[in-house]
Formats: structure tokens, sequence, C-alpha cells
């Protein structure tokens, strides 16, 4: 196997793994307006994803950035010709993070309202465009033979596209949903789980109908074969979550996640990026590589950090394992204002962990 097909599996696996983590971290933002009916709700839910969610997304980053190094023609090409919804994704990302941090800084019920609409809406784009993104990549962007992609925004939001995107997006609430009834105790447990499964119902159906799409274009038989795996480990998920085995639940979502994504890169190879102009225009893992001396460098690097990163992701994990639920949330406690200040009281001791 060359080098040039490692790094095309090592970026799926980064990719899956982002899928996994940020996953329900993009499910639990879209429920805060469902399952947080009150302020307290919501602080319970932000700190279950709260020490986490900026380590998932460091996931991305090393993903984007081994493209960048391992095959620069793919990055160029998709991140130039994604440019809009691949700033979009950016822009939610980073106005989540802000949310995260900035929401537990005011009292003020406007305040706070402000900012779990942009933990919703910051979710919620990136859950439906990366799904838009991918499929569009699975169904074959117009490249020419000078490799760039000549497509607008409005052009990827075809319907082939968009049922990409709802996929995601029902399979993330779903993920995210069993992730909260596996890290809360309470009624918010039990309505995560009543949520997880109607959710999940959706995410079976729309993920059926993307699949026969998608084989009925480019039909791939091992590419199939994991999809139908990864279809069996999400009801096995869906009816361990109904019976209250959050922990099995959570599994098989996670494992649903990653053979989704194994799928697509597999139905994918060997190109990574293909033309709906020309197949003889399709970006390969061979002709859209760097060359062999940088792969083996990079082949280094990554053999010494990425263990450090799943090291620390592990251990950030088993550290923040326990349950948690809104006898854990510690009031609200006003501090008087300073003498001769006309300004109102603040609050302090929120409870809220709003990143690493």
């Amino acid at each position: 196997m060359a080098l040039s097909d490692v790094w095309f599996v090592l970026i799926a696996a980064l990719w899956a793994g982002y899928f996994v983590l940020e996953g329900f971290d993009f499910g639990v933002g879209i429920l805060f307006p469902v399952l947080g009916r009150d302020d307290v709700d919501r602080r319970v839910m932000l700190n279950t994803i709260g020490p986490v969610w900026d380590g998932n997304e460091t996931w991305v980053v090393v993903a984007g950035a081994g493209t960048f190094a391992a095959f620069p023609a793919w990055y160029a090409s998709m991140f130039s010709g994604l440019y809009l919804a691949l700033l979009l994704v950016l822009v939610s990302l980073i106005l989540r993070g802000v949310a995260f941090e900035f929401r537990g800084k005011g009292r003020s019920d406007r305040w706070k309202r402000n900012w779990d609409r942009a933990i919703f809406w910051g979710s919620l784009l990136p859950a439906v465009l990366w799904g838009v993104a991918f499929a569009n990549i699975l169904r074959g962007l117009p490249i020419g033979a000078d490799q760039e992609v000549h497509a607008t925004f409005l052009s990827l939001l075809n319907p082939y596209g968009l049922l990409g995107g709802l996929t995601t997006l029902a399979l993330f609430v779903t993920h995210g949903a069993v992730f909260l009834a596996l890290k809360t105790v309470g009624e918010i447990r039990e309505r995560a789980r009543r949520i997880g499964w109607v959710a999940g119902i959706l995410a079976a159906v729309l993920a059926v109908a993307f699949l026969a799409w998608t084989q009925s274009m480019r039909f791939d038989a091992t590419g199939a074969g994991i999809a139908v795996a990864a279809a069996v480990a999400f009801l096995a998920g869906l009816l361990a979550n109904r019976s209250g085995r959050e922990g099995v639940a959570f599994t098989a979502t996670a494992v649903t996640l990653a053979l989704a994504v194994a799928s697509l890169f597999v139905t994918l190879y060997p190109a990574v990026l293909p033309s709906s102009t020309d197949p003889a225009f399709d970006l390969t893992v061979h002709n859209a590589s760097s060359s062999p001396y940088t792969l083996r460098v990079m082949s280094i690097v990554a053999l010494v950090f990425l263990p450090v990163l799943v090291g620390y992701q592990a251990w950030s994990y088993y550290v923040f394992r326990k349950r948690i639920g809104r006898e854990h949330i510690p009031p609200e406690v006003p501090v008087l204002a300073a003498p001769g200040h006309p300004g109102a009281a603040v609050a302090s001791g929120d409870g809220e962990t709003g990143g690493g």
C-alpha cells in the first residue's frame, strides 16, 4: 500500500473521529430549545459538553491540516469550490464557541436567550452543511481540466445535497440525545431518551433514502456493505436507548457515524473529488497527493502527535465521566454592587463550564 493510500485512510479516520465527537456536541446544541425548559436545564446541558467541546473541534483542524499537507490539490479544489459553505461552517463554529464562553457572563434573561440562539444556530448550520458538502462530493463536483471546481453555493443545495444535510442533522440530533441521556439524571434524562427515539426513527428513514440514492448513482458493494453495518449498529443503538442502556446506545450511535464516514470514503476511493464534468478530471489519491518525501515526514509527525491527541481526549472523558443533574447546578448568588455604583447586582457561582 502506497503512503498516499495510508494517508487517505488516516484522513478518513480523522473525519470519522470528528463526526463521532463533534456530532453529539451539535446534537446537544440543537436540542437546547427542545430539552432546555428553563435556565437550569440548559445549564445542565451545557455542562455535559463544556469540558470537551473544544477538544472535539480539534479533529476537524487536524483533518483539514492533514488534507492540506498530504493532498494539496484535494484541499485547494475542495476548499475553493465549497468556499461559502465552509465559511458558513467556520463562522457558525466561532459563534457557537463564543456563546459557550459568554453565556454565563451576564445575568439578564435577554443576554442568555441571545446566546442560547447562537448555540442553536451555531450547531444547526454545521450539522446540515457538512452533510450537504459531503453529499455533493459523493455526487461529483463540476471539476475542469484545470482542477478547479466551477460551482456556486446554490448549486450545492440540490435535492441530493439537501437530503444529505437532513440525514446528518437527524443523526447528530439522535447522537446528541443519546449522549444527554448517558450524561444526565432525572427528568432531563428521560426526555432525552424519548427525543432520541423519535429523532432516531426519522434519521433511519432519511439514511435509508440517502443510501439508496447514493448506490443508484455510484454503486460500490463494499461501501454498501459498510453502510448496512452502520444501519444495524444504529438500530441496536435505538433499541438500547429505549431500554435505558445509554452506554450501549451511545457506543452504537458512535459506531454508526464512524461506519457511515468509512462507507463514504470507501465509495469514493480511489477518487477524493470525483468530477461530474468528465471522469478524466477526477482528483484521485495518486494525482492529488504530495511527494513521497513529504508523506514520509508527515507519517513520522503523525506517529508522534496523534497518540498524544487521542490520549489527552481519553483522559478528559475519563475525568468528566459522571452524570449531572439539576441538583448539581449551584444557584446564582447575587453579589451587591460596589458602594455608590449605580449598576444592578450581578451574580457569581453560575456553575457553567464553557470550555477547557
